[in-house]
């Protein structure tokens, strides 16, 4: 099949992508997560975050308008590979979620600083209904966090603790819900706010999220976002716009959310 442009924003899923079905006959494993890996350039770490999923782990790489020939490289690879034209992080991830067809579904960085395979323990907290959402807390190698970014994280983070009660350490890129419930949040951020929308809408509707400790290694190649200042500022200002409208979102009454106490070994709350 070949690559298409992926379609609208129609909830369907029906956005194109080319390759990676492990439903095929002829032994693989069924699919019981999608990885969506928003890519933008980073041809040199791909065969090692491809090469890094567990079984059962299906990768969606959306290719953001590289240059380098990451798309084909992942089709080569084995990936399900997704076009989105439209520029920004929030686009990207919300393409490769439309594309999904797992029950569950993960975000996961593209540049080979986070390793996929930290996924199983958080899908195992959202399978035995234990969690909604998790979220995988960054515990950086030395150099793998520049400290403009890393202070900005860090207020954001009181910031957000103030706001919701939930004692989130870091927003960061790699976790994990159900695909229905993701696509249920309608969450309409295509650039650096989609992970924080993601987060308060999910805290505004009642989920149960833990946050878990995730290695985080130096990346392959150059930052787009947080390793520069400037995409720090532009991340920053997306997700202020998020706050700002968290505050004027009216809370959405849940009813039938499982009882309890975050999951040993994560840390969490139910809003």
């Amino acid at each position: 099949m070949e690559k298409k442009q992926s379609g609208p924003d129609d909830g369907t899923g029906a956005a194109g992508r080319r390759g990676g079905s492990d439903d095929d006959a002829g032994g693989a494993p069924a699919v019981l997560v999608d990885v969506v890996l928003p890519c933008l350039n980073e041809r040199w770490a791909l065969p090692q975050v491809l090469g890094a999923l567990p079984r059962g782990y299906r990768a969606i790489v959306v290719d953001n308008g590289s240059t380098d020939g990451s798309g084909t490289l992942a089709a080569s690879l084995g990936a399900a590979v997704v076009l989105e034209p439209r520029r920004g992080f929030g686009a990207a991830a919300h393409a490769g979620l439309l594309a999904a067809t797992a029950e569950f579904v993960a975000f996961c960085d593209c540049d080979g600083s986070l390793d996929p395979a930290q996924l199983a323990p958080m899908l195992e907290l959202v399978r035995s209904g234990r969690a909604d959402l998790v979220l995988g807390a960054r515990r950086p190698a030395r150099g793998a966090w520049p400290i403009h970014a890393r202070l900005a994280n860090a207020l954001l983070s009181r910031r957000l603790r103030r706001l919701t009660g939930f004692p989130v350490t870091d927003l960061g890129p790699l976790r994990l819900a159900r695909r229905s419930a993701l696509l249920g949040l309608e969450l309409t951020d295509r650039r650096s706010g989609y992970p924080l929308e993601m987060f308060l809408k999910a805290h505004r509707d009642g989920w149960r999220v833990a946050e878990v400790p995730v290695s985080y290694a130096p990346r392959l190649g150059k930052s787009k976002v947080t390793g520069t200042v400037r995409g720090t500022l532009t991340a920053v200002r997306d997700m202020a716009a998020q706050l700002d409208a968290a505050k004027r979102r009216p809370p959405v009454p849940t009813a039938g959310k499982p009882a309890g106490g975050p999951p040993a070994g994560a840390r969490g709350a139910t809003p």
